[in-house]
């Protein structure tokens, strides 16, 4: 059975059920800690959003929250992120709803850090992305239990050679600093890898995606409880970049899909250690 083609039919079920279209302004008290689940949404403009508005605008779950600017609670709606005037439909409305779906019991806390056009080396130990996204995470957890990162990033680094080639142990120690600066050892952490319809050359100069992609796909054998999802199939909205809203509800289902299966197998993997420098290394 071809699963690709079941997606688009997954979406349009998930759709009629999440037909509540409310006014999402207003706050809301979440449930106690221990079915309250958070995500950490964190990277650029895929992970913030630019789909079109067009159909989503409004379209809530009453059991999908997100954390606002100002630090409270309200239902979730696209866009989730306010990082540029274009911010629009991103995938983890999606992924809420289908981990709300999927857990009857549980409300989803999603709590939106990602800004456009940034490198790497603003969300590493110490820049201030990586702050931005400790605090506000914090913040949220004195309400509800962090049970997963959301990951989307690399079409900066993918402009320079070393960047790229030095992805996957530059964000291998990214999510164990978070995981310790979050007293979150065992989250697991899911990232997507960019869009394959990227070009090969961007303003005349070589863009490295296919190395990101490369690096990427390492990252499970580097970090513990880490899953990469596929970007093969996904549709761009006409600028080589960023994924249109179809393609963005698609991978948000994706990436539910991906944390479920991390969530549902605890096994303990071979520990990690950092060798200061050098790649990370299993003991």
């Amino acid at each position: 059975m071809n699963t690709n083609r079941l997606v688009p039919v997954r979406i349009a079920v998930l759709l009629l059920t999440w037909s509540w279209v409310v006014r999402a302004e207003d706050t809301v008290v979440p449930p106690g800690r221990d079915s309250f689940h958070l995500y950490l949404l964190a990277g650029q403009s895929n992970m913030a959003g630019r789909g079109d508005l067009d159909g989503e605008a409004g379209s809530t779950h009453p059991r999908v929250l997100m954390f606002t600017k100002t630090q409270q609670w309200a239902l979730a709606v696209d866009p989730l992120h306010s990082d540029h005037r274009n911010a629009g439909v991103g995938l983890g409305t999606s992924f809420g709803r289908t981990m709300a779906e999927a857990q009857p019991t549980v409300t989803i806390g999603l709590i939106p850090c990602a800004v456009g056009g940034t490198p790497l080396s603003r969300w590493q130990k110490n820049g201030d992305l990586y702050r931005q996204a400790v605090a506000r995470s914090q913040a949220a957890m004195r309400d509800g239990t962090l049970m997963g990162i959301l990951w989307h990033q690399g079409e900066r680094d993918a402009q320079d050679d070393r960047d790229a080639t030095t992805y996957s142990q530059r964000l291998a120690a990214m999510i164990d600093d978070l995981r310790r600066d979050l007293n979150a050892p065992d989250v697991p952490f899911v990232a997507g890898k960019l869009g394959e319809f990227s070009p090969d050359t961007r303003n005349n100069k070589p863009y490295h995606w296919r190395t990101v992609n490369e690096q990427l796909a390492s990252l499970p054998a580097l970090v513990r409880r880490a899953a990469v999802v596929e970007s093969k199939g996904l549709s761009h909205q006409g600028d080589t970049v960023h994924f249109d809203t179809p393609s963005l509800l698609a991978f948000g289902v994706t990436y539910a899909d991906a944390m479920r299966k991390l969530q549902a197998n605890p096994a303990v993997l071979p520990q990690l250690e950092r060798n200061p420098g050098k790649e990370h290394t299993v003991r």
